[in-house]
């Protein structure tokens, strides 16, 4: 398997992706992705955008009106040219689904009333899934690697 990582991701924050890609005998380059993270080009029709918890997606989609539009146009470019688009959030620690997100405690909260809820986040995330046929899902960051390898996987 081949995958291609996006230059913008940070080389000192993806080190234990990129171990787990040698260990498995992943090849892998650096090159700008059109969306996402993570691509098999192979497989180009799936990309895997990676975020490191949930207050990043949070800060992608919550309160700030431009980040919240840069974020939907990059996922709606995605699905006008027909590449599925899966958030792999490495929250880990009870979060396995969309639905647990509902449960999620910002930790902004306790400074700013107006922060996004864990219940306002899941419906935010929720419609983006069922307008624009974009997926989320979870792992702990040490699964981080396998899982973008799974869900890259062309059956070679």
């Amino acid at each position: 398997m081949i995958i291609q990582i996006d230059t913008r991701e940070k080389p000192k924050a993806i080190q234990r992706i990129l171990k787990d890609f040698k260990e498995h005998d992943v090849k892998f380059f650096s090159s700008k992705l059109y969306v996402g993270d993570y691509m098999n080009p192979k497989k180009p029709d799936v990309v895997v955008d990676r975020k490191q918890n949930l207050s990043e997606i949070c800060a992608n989609v919550g309160s700030n009106a431009a980040e919240h539009e840069r974020f939907r146009a990059e996922i709606q470019r995605a699905n006008e040219i027909g590449i599925k688009v899966i958030v792999l959030i490495e929250h880990g620690r009870g979060y396995t689904t969309l639905n647990d997100v509902k449960f999620w405690q910002n930790p902004r909260l306790k400074e700013s009333p107006k922060a996004t809820s864990g219940d306002k986040l899941y419906k935010i995330l929720r419609t983006m899934c069922d307008k624009y046929d974009m997926e989320v899902t979870f792992c702990e960051k040490d699964e981080t690697g396998r899982r973008i390898r799974e869900l890259l996987s062309n059956d070679e």
